[in-house]
């Protein structure tokens, strides 16, 4: 299991990181409670540019590098899993830590998904490029617990910032 680390509305991230879950062996995954909810996305880009936008805000990464590098990780081709999840990730030299950002849409949108479905839940990875074992170990822990249908139930139903953080304590 990964260690998940919900960060608080602090300025300075040395003073976001309130720890959440913990498991020695496996990555830590800092995510930011400025998630959003209910975002009206137009398109793939747009959700990349709007966590592109809070990888800025949040992680000090440069907007621009993250949407270049998201986008060329999509060329590869999509991280549109199915059953309405994608997993945009990408590797970046200005990190030091895997930070993680999540959007619930309020529309689903097309996001070339293995299952051909639309998506609604979008977890952004970022990792660090050094780290290439622990992205990938993070990725999969990602993955398979929003393989399952309970999770994405109630990560659909949840109605606030405090709900979603307690469903990903829960599941990560």
């Amino acid at each position: 299991m990964s260690e998940l680390v919900v960060l608080s509305d602090n300025k300075n991230l040395n003073d976001k990181k309130v720890k959440i879950k913990s498991v020695s062996s496996s990555p830590k995954i800092f995510i930011t409670r400025n998630s959003i909810l209910d975002l009206k996305a137009r398109s793939k880009k747009h959700a990349l540019q709007e966590a592109s936008n809070i990888a800025e805000k949040e992680y000090n990464l440069n907007s621009k590098k993250c949407i270049e590098t998201l986008i060329e990780r999509e060329k590869l081709g999509s991280t549109g899993l199915g059953n309405g999840i994608a997993i945009p990730h990408g590797k970046f030299l200005d990190l030091d830590e895997i930070y993680a950002i999540f959007i619930r849409l309020s529309d689903p949108i097309n996001f070339e998904s293995v299952d051909g479905m639309p998506v609604d839940l979008i977890f952004t990875l970022l990792a660090p490029v050094d780290q290439n074992s622990n992205h990938l170990k993070a990725l999969s822990q990602i993955t398979r617990y929003f393989g399952a249908e309970e999770v994405r139930k109630n990560i659909r139903g949840a109605d606030n910032i405090d709900a979603l953080a307690a469903i990903l304590m829960e599941a990560l």
